[in-house]
């Protein structure tokens, strides 16, 4: 009888002259046995089984649980991530401490660019109202102080106050919209240089050591004016 054994690890062997009635082989303990084929002799050998096999040995493989301790991100996958979902890269790079950094800066940018863009609509609308010569549209006076009134005095005043705070108004909300731009290229750079530095070496030899030291000086006999304190800095790497 002729038996066949597929495993992942070490080597196991099978005996490949056995007894008709019994098949034995010896497989040492921390091995995988996937499958064990068994034919007599001149029997046809089947590619079908051959490929369920095959099979067999990728879902094995696959199902084996990968050490996360030797993983590296990917600094192309992580880059493309960030780029098509804000906050993605730093979750493939499971820097998770890093997300509430991210949609943080985000809705802190949509929120100043909202209440922005509402208060310079409603400076925009009291403004073209005290512009007007319709006594009807008085928006404006929400916006004054209790007791106060405008009139031919001080339109002027009010009219130059009311222009300032639309346009102030208007480029605070486009700042907000470039500030959440920032914050999104951010976002991408850091989950790509994450992804970079993952496999920089960090060992205790990379280190940068600063202590104070005496310096020589030629310029006096006199060990006393010779001689001068000052920092010394060394870099091991």
């Amino acid at each position: 009888m002729t038996c066949a054994l597929m495993a992942i690890g070490i080597e196991s062997t099978c005996g490949q002259n056995t007894a008709a009635d019994s098949t034995a082989y010896s497989t040492p303990k921390d091995s995988v046995v996937v499958e064990l084929m068994v034919r007599e002799p001149g029997m046809p050998f089947d590619s079908k089984d051959l490929k369920e096999e095959t099979v067999e040995v990728v879902k094995q493989v696959q199902k084996m649980e990968r050490d996360w301790n030797l993983w590296a991100p990917n600094p192309q996958r992580a880059l493309w991530m960030a780029l098509v979902i804000p906050g993605a890269g730093q979750m493939y790079n499971r820097k998770y401490w890093k997300l509430p950094l991210v949609y943080g800066g985000f809705m802190g940018c949509i929120y100043a660019m909202s209440w922005n863009n509402m208060m310079y609509k409603d400076y925009s609308q009291a403004y073209l109202d005290i512009m007007d010569d319709d006594p009807g549209t008085e928006s404006y006076n929400k916006f004054l102080h209790l007791g106060k009134r405008i009139d031919d005095t001080n339109i002027e005043q009010y009219k130059t106050i009311f222009k300032k705070r639309k346009d102030k108004y208007r480029r605070w909300r486009d700042l907000s919209f470039f500030c959440m731009v920032g914050v999104y290229a951010l976002s991408v750079i850091d989950a790509y240089v994450d992804a970079e530095l993952s496999v920089f070496d960090i060992s205790r030899d990379l280190s940068m050591k600063v202590r104070p030291t005496v310096i020589g000086s030629n310029a006096s006999k006199n060990p006393l004016y010779a001689s001068s304190l000052g920092v010394n800095c060394s870099i091991n790497f």
